[in-house]
């Protein structure tokens, strides 16, 4: 009769601790900045609304270069850098398996055989005489989260979870954009080079003229002296860019995850089509698509629970325990005896502990403090990325013009000096001057077009778009 009242009075207290159970520490509100919703960027040019379409695709399919869609694609697949990122997911994953299982109870089982005249600190007969004693049993154990702390740390873990999933997509998205990049600064110092080679020809076409009209005495060697330095310098320019095309390939093919080899590439620089500008929205809508803010916040998240967790440790914990087997004198007998069991309750709890508890949550309120800060200064750096995109592109745009007009009156500008200089009516320090100026005016023009592509990478970059789709994003908030 007493057991039967014990047990009920034990599930009652199961009961109530389950169903009143609390969760102590601060909830998580998400944490966005004060933005005024009618706030644009300076340098957007279109200042027009932005759907999810826009940027929900692969952007850089825009640039319309399928040499640059297939590194794209071997990227996403063996860059390493990417499957840490993925390897880290299901590190997550595993890590929330654990705090989860804290939730439930534990079962095991023991097994025992004895021999001896006192077992467990009690005489065995008043003779002391030495008996057997086997034993077998199952266990439980569990700890009743009655204040909070696993599901708390279970809520940490799953934040941590989907922040790691937004980790990934960080790196996805700098992979590309590091990916484009490089595939157009290749471009570029490819070009360069073709302009150094068609210039040494073009300096040593001269030298030869200079050369003869020298042997004829017909010019002074200080102008042959001055032909044969141009020839010098434009030589020096072509193992220069021969070197940079070298360590941009190995670059790139490390991206791909390979070994450093040569990188075929499609059209040449000034044959690529540049992408068309997009709305770049509202301020207010970049928290929402940058994975990195995302992640942070959800880093802010899981931090937060931690301070109920250490706030959980200040209160005592309600356990239970049972065994149910049995045991016997006789290992024959072990199965063959009645039941033996035990069921029991345990409360522990810190009385005096030197304030290490109170400390420890301060300590997690401040490791949330210095969450929020890291979350709200990566806010302001997405912020300034969009910016600096915006004002790339629109200055480059300028800059672009100006250096084509550059080269077209450079280039007009060498052929008359060569004209004058065949006629007699200036020096040759012209014609060198003219052409150094069309020489670098070229490669400046080829810089220049480089950094516009650059510019538009870093934009869609910067708006956090072509990573995941408007289900997907779903799934990751609402995990």
């Amino acid at each position: 009769m007493m057991e039967s009242k014990f047990k009920f009075i034990l599930l009652g207290i199961i009961s109530a601790a389950t169903f009143f159970s609390c969760k102590v520490g601060p909830g998580f509100k998400p944490v966005r900045n004060e933005i005024d919703p009618s706030t644009v960027y300076r340098f957007d040019s279109l200042q027009i609304a932005m759907t999810d379409s826009v940027l929900n695709i692969s952007w850089w399919e825009l640039f319309e270069e399928p040499v640059l869609d297939t590194l794209i694609t071997i990227g996403l697949r063996e860059n390493k850098d990417l499957l840490i990122a993925s390897s880290r997911i299901e590190q997550s994953q595993a890590a929330l398996g654990i705090t989860k299982a804290d939730l439930f109870p534990t079962f095991g089982y023991s097994a025992g055989a004895l021999r001896g005249n006192v077992i467990n600190g009690l005489p065995t007969t008043p003779e002391l005489n030495a008996v057997n004693l086997y034993t077998g049993f199952g266990t439980l154990n569990w700890e009743i989260d009655f204040w909070g702390k696993f599901r708390r740390a279970n809520e940490a873990a799953r934040a941590e979870l989907v922040a790691s999933e937004y980790g990934k997509r960080s790196v996805q998205i700098g992979l590309i954009s590091q990916i484009a990049s490089t595939y157009y600064q290749l471009l570029d110092f490819r070009w360069r080079s073709y302009i150094s080679v068609q210039n040494l020809i073009l300096r040593e076409h001269s030298l030869k003229i200079i050369q003869a009209r020298y042997d004829e005495g017909i010019v002074a060697e200080i102008e042959l002296n001055q032909a044969q330095i141009q020839r010098a310098i434009a030589a020096a320019a072509v193992p220069f860019y021969t070197r940079k095309i070298a360590q941009t390939e190995n670059a790139l093919s490390i991206l791909l995850g390979q070994n450093p080899r040569p990188i075929l590439t499609g059209n040449e620089l000034f044959d690529q089509s540049f992408p068309p500008d997009i709305p770049v929205g509202l301020p207010s809508m970049l928290m929402e698509r940058r994975p990195d803010v995302l992640q942070s916040e959800m880093l802010l998240h899981a931090q937060t629970a931690r301070i109920g967790v250490a706030i959980a440790q200040r209160f005592p914990s309600i356990g239970i325990t049972g065994l149910f087997g049995s045991a016997s004198s006789e290992l024959s007998a072990l199965t063959l005896n009645p039941a033996a069991f035990a069921i029991g309750g345990t409360l522990i709890g810190p009385i005096f502990q030197f304030n290490k508890n109170k400390r420890r949550v301060e300590l997690e309120r401040k490791r949330t403090e210095q969450a929020t800060y890291e979350y709200e200064r990566t806010v302001i750096t997405a912020f300034k990325e969009v910016e600096d995109a915006l004002v790339e592109i629109s200055t480059t745009k300028v800059e672009l013009k100006a250096r084509t007009d550059h080269v077209e009156a450079a280039k007009n500008a060498q052929k008359l000096s060569l004209e004058r200089y065949d006629k007699g009516v200036t020096s040759y320090l012209e014609v060198i001057e003219s052409q150094r100026q069309a020489f670098e005016a070229q490669l400046i023009l080829s810089e220049t077009t480089q950094k516009l592509f650059i510019g538009y990478v870093n934009l869609y970059k910067a708006l956090g778009g072509g990573w995941i789709d408007q289900d997907e994003m779903s799934g990751l908030i609402n995990p």
